[in-house]
């Protein structure tokens, strides 16, 4: 359970077809921007697949930061609020109150079918990897 950019509830049910979830600590962080300028730039060649950034951020801090970038085809979500997210999918830093790096691909049925945990917080998820196993995805 997240929360979308206008402050409605949403969880994984409310995005049907294969997705692309990806962890990162803050957008206002510069390898988290360029992760996600990277991932919108690859979603629009995707097809159907959603690609949807968690993160700890508030929801009008995700927008601001999507307005100014000028992404568009990424999902912003914030998990500031009840973060189940961050602690079902094993990226909650609790201490911080932050998500660690992370990418997963979680398929129509809702079946996760490839985890990235990035072990440094500084350093990009393997775009080619996560993006083959989106294509692969059914």
């Amino acid at each position: 359970t997240v929360v979308n950019n206008d402050g409605a509830t949403v969880t994984l049910k409310d995005f049907p077809g294969v997705k692309i979830i990806l962890a990162v600590l803050s957008v206002d962080t510069g390898v988290c921007d360029t992760e996600m300028r990277r991932f919108n730039e690859e979603a629009a060649k995707l097809g159907n697949v959603k690609v949807l950034v968690m993160s700890m951020d508030l929801p009008f801090t995700q927008k601001r930061w999507c307005g100014a970038a000028g992404v568009e085809n990424v999902i912003t979500l914030s998990d500031h609020r009840y973060a189940s997210f961050g602690e079902n999918y094993g990226v909650l830093i609790k201490d911080m109150r932050l998500h660690a790096r992370a990418v997963f691909v979680v398929d129509s049925s809702d079946t996760v079918t490839y985890v990235e945990y990035v072990p440094e917080v500084a350093t990009l998820p393997d775009f080619e990897k996560a993006l083959a196993a989106a294509k692969a995805a059914k």
